[in-house]
């Protein structure tokens, strides 16, 4: 299965702090074997950057970074002009998540995410409990 994680689910998962829902932490805790491959956006890694500056999250970007390439179970994706494209039919308020709603929808994959708003998004699949 390939899914897109929400900023959530990347901070919670690779720190190691914060709850993470039932059916988001048997993805996460199969990557490793091979099954699946998780997608993070790069706006996600921007999010990680200004939370950390902030000191709001207990990951920093460079650590962020190292865990990712660390292993091949994770890809970064890029936004770029069809994404954007997605995102400008999309009708969500935070500009960030909009972005990633509109990436996980132009992949045509599931976000791991325990944002509930995410789930009144027409054609996305939302996985957390």
């Amino acid at each position: 299965m390939i899914c897109l994680l929400d900023t959530v689910a990347v901070v919670r998962h690779l720190s190691g702090a914060g709850r993470i829902g039932r059916e988001a932490a048997r993805i996460l805790d199969t990557v490793e074997e091979g099954s699946d491959l998780l997608l993070v956006s790069a706006v996600s890694l921007m999010e990680i950057l200004y939370l950390s500056e902030k000191n709001r999250i207990p990951l920093d970007l460079g650590n962020t970074l190292d865990k990712i390439k660390a292993s091949e179970c994770y890809a970064v994706v890029d936004l770029n002009a069809e994404i954007l494209k997605v995102a400008a039919t999309l009708e969500y308020r935070e500009l960030h998540d909009r972005l990633i709603l509109a990436t996980a929808k132009w992949f045509g994959v599931a976000v791991l995410s325990s944002d509930r708003d995410f789930e009144y998004v027409e054609g996305l699949q939302v996985i957390w409990d």
